[in-house]
């Protein structure tokens, strides 16, 4: 007897289950017509929504058309990708705002007493505090950590130097050697009475419960960012928190493109080599980090981290860098995240140069960086010839035509897997942070980005931009046109995805 006679044969001794069987054979007909008729129903009123809510035109039709032509996939995929509203947080950043008041304003005063404040009119290409809505802050240093060796012998040696408490937070932390070497310096930290709190991000973090116990065993709190939190959120999958931060006594911060793994040291064979940058920073900048993973904190924990030390100081050493430090999300009243870079490309002058491991721009996009070239900015693109994502490699390749008519040169990187996200705009400006140029980061994900105003230190970007650049090849539209059909069919294709990606 096969599977199919068995299981008629189960289902004939329960006869209840059989008469619903027998009676949905009989009706098979008409249910499948009301299943259908339903599901159109259903994505018709939820493309309305999508009309009404979605962010982007782009991709409100992409939604719209989906929704309507094949609901039965696109409604549940809508309801767990499709909204841009991150519910609960804004009430949660309200309640503790109160909370943060008083220190935030002993903060602001004692930032103008001490001469701290950046002038705003320097930090120009970045729009200050006014999008921010935290202070540009001099007084700073910042240290450029260039791949996995450096950044992460930093962090740890850093995290070895606290006294008082340490802040933690990554999208990805590992269960490997780089994730045993955090954990071990955490609980030593710990176990020496710092009070130590670690933030991840559940959906990028696959952490066991035998990672996770031995770090609050050792007194440490452990907490994922609980997206999924709140009625409004449960099925809600398409927000992450991207943000990579160490804080360490309120006196140093770092912040980059590295997570907690052994690929981000080059081990993994996969990808081999991985280019990669941090900073580390100094400063009354450093509360303007932890303003960020207070807020984050708040969220995942729903209570308030106490006692931290929110006394600003200028770095040692007497540093004198302007900085603004950007947390952006899909919380933000305006998208600071896509302003903040819109308006540097629109304030460059001389150069532009912008590496980004997952390039798939919208349109606005496109046409700054096209106005940039004709006002005769040298507008460089970097992105990885190797890639984690062939949907978004197969949408890089999408642009080359609109930007090869203004003359912006395209490198992909080839001697390993670029993962930076770094920006250098005319001779004194530069950024690192987590940030991809693409929906994603401009829309979705939690974000941070670090602006600095200092010649000397984003000379060190761009000369770290040429070496990338001296292991690249620059492409072109042709090398595309020389692939097959369904090659570039692929190509355009995975650009209409790009708003939803």
């Amino acid at each position: 007897m096969n599977l199919r006679d068995r299981f008629k044969e189960w289902v004939k001794r329960r006869p209840r289950l059989y008469r619903i069987v027998s009676w949905m054979r009989k009706k098979r007909r008409r249910l499948t017509l009301m299943f259908v008729f339903t599901a159109h129903v259903v994505g018709a009123l939820t493309s309305v929504k999508a009309i009404m809510e979605t962010r982007t035109s782009q991709g409100a039709v992409a939604w719209t058309v989906s929704l309507n032509t094949v609901p039965y996939v696109a409604v549940p995929a809508y309801w767990v990708f499709g909204s841009s509203d991150f519910n609960g947080y804004i009430t949660a950043r309200r309640n503790h705002r109160e909370e943060l008041s008083k220190a935030w304003s002993d903060f602001d005063r004692k930032l103008r007493e001490r001469d701290l404040i950046y002038d705003p009119d320097r930090l120009d290409p970045f729009v200050t505090e006014r999008l921010a809505k935290l202070p540009a802050t001099t007084g700073n240093d910042a240290e450029l950590l260039i791949d996995g060796d450096a950044t992460f012998q930093s962090i740890f040696e850093g995290i070895a130097r606290a006294k008082d408490y340490v802040l933690v937070q990554f999208y990805i932390i590992r269960d490997d050697r780089v994730g045993k070497e955090l954990r071990d310096v955490l609980v030593e930290r710990s176990r020496a009475g710092v009070r130590c709190h670690l933030l991840y991000d559940e959906i990028g973090s696959r952490l066991p419960k035998a990672y996770v116990d031995s770090l609050t065993n050792a007194g440490i709190e452990v907490l994922p960012f609980n997206s999924t939190q709140g009625d409004a959120n449960r099925f809600q999958i398409n927000f992450r928190n991207h943000r990579k931060i160490v804080i360490v006594d309120g006196r140093e911060a770092w912040v980059g493109g590295l997570n907690i793994g052994e690929e981000y040291k080059g081990l993994d064979p996969q990808f081999g080599y991985w280019r990669d940058t941090h900073m580390r920073v100094a400063g009354p900048v450093v509360q303007c980090v932890q303003v960020s993973f207070f807020e984050d904190w708040h969220w995942a924990a729903k209570a308030i981290l106490k006692d931290l030390n929110w006394d600003p100081q200028p770095a040692p050493g007497g540093g004198k860098m302007g900085m603004l430090c950007l947390p952006s999300g899909p919380v933000d009243r305006l998208e600071s995240c896509t302003l903040f870079f819109l308006h540097a490309i629109n304030s460059a002058k001389k150069r532009l140069w912008i590496a980004s491991p997952y390039f798939v721009p919208d349109e606005q996009f496109i046409s700054a960086l096209q106005l940039a070239a004709l006002r005769g900015v040298d507008v460089r693109i970097i992105i990885p010839d190797k890639t984690d994502n062939p949907l978004v490699q197969l949408s890089a390749w999408s642009y080359m035509a609109e930007l090869e008519k203004v003359k912006i040169k395209v490198y992909r990187y080839t001697k390993g897997f670029m993962h930076h996200k770094v920006m250098v705009v005319d001779d004194e400006y530069s950024t690192v942070g987590t940030a991809n140029f693409d929906n994603r980061s401009f829309r979705l994900n939690f974000e941070i980005t670090m602006g600095v105003a200092d010649l000397e230190f984003t000379s060190k970007i761009a000369a770290m931009l040429e070496e990338d650049m001296s292991n690249s090849r620059i492409v072109s539209k042709s090398e595309l046109d020389e692939k097959g059909f369904f090659y570039r069919l692929g190509v355009r294709a995975a650009r209409l995805t790009a708003p939803v990606q």
